[in-house]
């Protein structure tokens, strides 16, 4: 437990003028700050988590009738002794209440100091912290469901039980190395052999899961591509119910990427209408094709926009191959989508079973008309069973912040240094320095060892002041 000897303050509720405002005061002064300024109940006597209304009084004026919240330490959020003013969200209001706590000692609180105070007082570990932010910040179900996984210590506690499966054989091999002149062997090679492999497989598997749950946390990336002229601003405006993009029939009207967000299924999809792909001599056309391609390669869903009245079925499948080929070493999804069957004759109507038996076998095909907005459910509902379908990954453990992500990868890396040793039979002492290594990598996710303060710094910088 670390004790801090200022008392801090700071507004929870969002700024402006709203029906209520939260005051939050934490600090071995927090309950004796507020009882100066507060008529009612003598709050130094109350017990901890209980609720008291009175007035809030400064210079002998009231100020506003206000409820107070008492939690005291440790079993608060911050582990101090806290107070939580809720009172009228008048700007007028909050300003002379903050202004009376500094008067009384208090000072402001930086960008997430309170939930820092609570990782310094063992409340929560590291990652549990960040997950508080992420959870504030969580716009759709998924990622609140990500984030109060990570929060309830989902997370820690697989990364917890790794360190402990290596310490224990961490032990064994410094153990060793104490009586490294009576040729004693502690640890069994074959055990450890396993352990190594067995901590490899389980944190390879999470570092794989950090594309979904990154797409979880922060959207995931749709690239609408296809000829010029096919569609896709349009579908992109039908997806929106907006007019986003500029829609006409002049080819490579679109010459940037244009990107939005929609939530389906309770995940958040960014689409990025792109320019068409075609032969052009056009400088800043060419500009935007080459970008084009970079959000294919960015991307996890993948919609090729093709028209099934001027393109043939043999065109199309080619077309689709050459998509699967440079994306079949990652876990993209690619749909077709057949757009404008509003145009098609009533004798075309076979047009569509002969694109599907060209087709190549697992890639998913929609008919549909951007222009007519036609069958425009079909493909939100595609999306939204591929949505269900990386929320049940929700349910476990996935990687979704970018440290945790850089910091397995070198536990990874030094594991895979000491499984590689184990192949070679070095000492024990080379063994014990990869060990400690990917001991160390694990422990800065969860803030078990020392953790830098620039590092802290910047962590709870990202937080909102009050939290």
């Amino acid at each position: 437990m670390m004790h801090h000897n200022d008392t801090i303050c700071a507004l929870s509720t969002p700024q402006g003028s709203g029906a209520i405002g939260v005051i939050r005061i934490s600090g071995p002064e927090a309950i004796n700050m507020v009882h100066f300024l507060f008529e009612g109940r003598n709050l130094e006597i109350q017990k901890g988590q209980s609720l008291h209304f009175g007035k809030f009084v400064d210079d002998n004026e009231i100020i506003d009738e206000v409820l107070v919240s008492l939690f005291k330490a440790p079993n608060s959020y911050t582990g101090e002794d806290i107070v939580e003013i809720s009172c009228h969200g008048s700007s007028y209001i909050l300003t002379r209440v903050l202004n009376a706590l500094i008067n009384r000692g208090a000072r402001l609180a930086k960008p997430g100091e309170f939930t820092m105070r609570a990782f310094s007082n063992g409340k929560m570990d590291l990652a549990q912290a960040e997950a508080v932010a992420d959870l504030i910040a969580s716009e759709s179900k998924a990622a609140h469901h990500l984030a109060l996984n990570q929060m309830r210590g989902g997370f820690s506690e697989k990364i917890n039980q790794l360190r402990e499966e290596l310490i224990h054989f961490t032990s064994l091999i410094e153990l060793e190395l104490d009586f490294s002149e009576e040729d004693v062997e502690f640890a069994d090679r074959d055990d450890l052999k396993a352990l190594v492999n067995h901590l490899i497989e389980v944190i390879n598997g999470l570092i794989d899961s950090f594309s979904t749950g990154n797409a979880l946390k922060n959207g995931i990336p749709v690239a609408i591509i296809g000829q010029p002229n096919v569609g896709k601003s349009t579908l992109l405006n039908a997806l929106l119910n907006e007019d986003k993009a500029i829609v006409s029939e002049i080819a490579g009207t679109t010459r940037d990427s244009i990107e939005d967000e929609v939530k389906i299924g309770g995940v958040s999809f960014r689409f990025i209408d792109t320019a068409g792909i075609r032969e052009t001599e056009d400088i800043v056309e060419n500009i935007g094709i080459k970008r084009t391609y970079q959000m294919l390669d960015k991307a996890t869903v993948i919609l090729y926009l093709v028209d099934i009245v001027e393109d043939s079925a043999t065109m199309i499948s080619e077309s689709v191959l050459a998509i699967q080929k440079r994306i079949e070493a990652s876990d993209k999804t690619l749909i077709l989508l057949a757009n404008k069957i509003d145009k098609l004759q009533v004798s075309e109507h076979v047009i569509p079973k002969a694109l599907n038996d060209k087709i190549p076998e697992g890639i998913k095909t929609i008919f549909l008309s951007t222009g007519q907005k036609q069958n425009i459910q079909g493909l939100e509902a595609a999306l939204k069973a591929l949505a269900e379908e990386k929320l049940k990954g929700a349910n476990e453990v996935l990687v979704s912040n970018a440290r945790h992500y850089e910091a397995l990868k070198k536990a990874g890396e030094a594991l895979q240094r000491v499984a590689d040793g184990l192949e070679q039979n070095i000492t024990g002492d080379f063994l014990a320095m990869d060990i400690r290594q990917s001991l160390f990598y694990l422990g800065e996710i969860t803030g078990t060892i020392e953790i830098d303060r620039d590092i802290l710094g910047s962590i709870f910088s990202k937080f909102c002041i009050g939290k």
